[in-house]
């Protein structure tokens, strides 16, 4: 097991290199720079655009270099642990997603564990009472979790959070907490406050979760093997659990380093409805002004984590199905 971790963490240096150059690509595919939308914002305010002051700041920026002179110079100082400073908010990227990224994850991490705790006792649920009512309702349900917006969704709750209790439930804290130092107090304020978020962004991935552990169960329950334990006397839930259960899981553990960056995309729609101050709203900013430090080091980021979730996919993989464990 020991090797297999350390092969998987040796081939994540060129998937990230690959990954760098693909990013940065897309990144300066667009026509012009952060320059050029500068001076058109500068244009479009009716301010004065001072030539000379603009060529200072591409050389300041690195701008007037070749876009490969600026990827290797990128890729350098990353390597060095400097991700840049941004040219749009004119600080530097680690400030700026050492202060939004905690939040994101911490979002996340809370509609990750909602939605396996839900998904997984409810599809359990309906594939072993296949055609009923339950089974049925849970289908509809999760069909609707399916086919409703993250964005829509936080409206709709957004709404019924402010008729029930007359505040609006905008941001993570509340005013008197926002620049507060942290305390007991501040903590229970969050907790008011994050369930909303994580209900929102999770709510898509609960749905579809549902369905992947209902067809694999169904799928399981049919096997011989099943059969053969239930001839032996085998208690049910002994039956289902030892055996088609840890088999049903398989495709859900697999799949756990692709939810993180489906939670990331989901948080943005929410994130700009309820106003939270989390990465995605930021990286959409950078792309939008081509800011490519910061956009760039987000895209690195988010790939860092994917990857790192795909480990711990395949780790509880392998600790959950004995096949696998044997192949490593």
């Amino acid at each position: 097991m020991l090797v297999f971790i350390a092969r998987r963490l040796l081939l994540m240096i060129p998937t990230l290199f690959a990954v760098s150059v693909i990013s940065y690509a897309i990144i300066e595919a667009p026509p012009g720079d952060y320059m050029d939308a500068y001076v058109d914002r500068l244009i479009q305010q009716q301010m004065a655009v001072d030539p000379s002051e603009i060529a200072a700041l591409r050389a300041r920026y690195g701008l007037d270099s070749p876009a490969y002179v600026r990827y290797f110079r990128w890729l350098s100082n990353i390597l060095q642990g400097d991700l840049g400073r941004s040219l749009e908010w004119n600080q530097p990227v680690s400030k700026l997603i050492l202060d939004r990224l905690p939040w994101s994850v911490t979002i996340s991490l809370l509609s990750l564990i909602l939605a396996y705790s839900i998904a997984i006792p409810i599809g359990l649920y309906a594939a072993t009472n296949q055609y009923s009512v339950g089974d049925y309702t849970f289908t509809l349900v999760g069909l609707i979790g399916l086919a409703t917006p993250d964005f829509l969704l936080a409206l709709i709750i957004l709404w019924y959070y402010f008729v029930a209790t007359g505040n609006v439930a905008v941001g993570l804290f509340s005013d008197q907490y926002i620049v507060a130092p942290w305390s007991f107090a501040k903590l229970l304020d969050l907790l008011k406050h994050v369930w909303l978020p994580a209900i929102v962004v999770g709510t898509s991935g609960t749905a579809g979760l549902i369905r992947v552990v209902r067809a694999n169960m169904l799928d399981e329950l049919g096997r011989p093997y099943v059969m053969v334990a239930r001839s032996k006397g085998l208690p049910e839930n002994k039956v289902l659990i030892k055996y088609p259960f840890r088999i049903a899981m398989n495709p859900v553990v697999s799949t756990i380093g692709w939810t993180l960056p489906a939670l990331v995309n989901g948080e943005l729609l929410a994130s700009l409805v309820l106003g939270l101050p989390t990465i995605a709203p930021l990286f959409v900013g950078a792309l939008m002004s081509q800011d490519m430090f910061l956009a760039g080091s987000v895209v690195m980021i988010l790939s860092t984590l994917t990857l790192v979730g795909t480990l711990i996919s395949d780790i509880l993989l392998a600790w959950l199905d004995p096949r696998i464990r044997g192949a490593i």
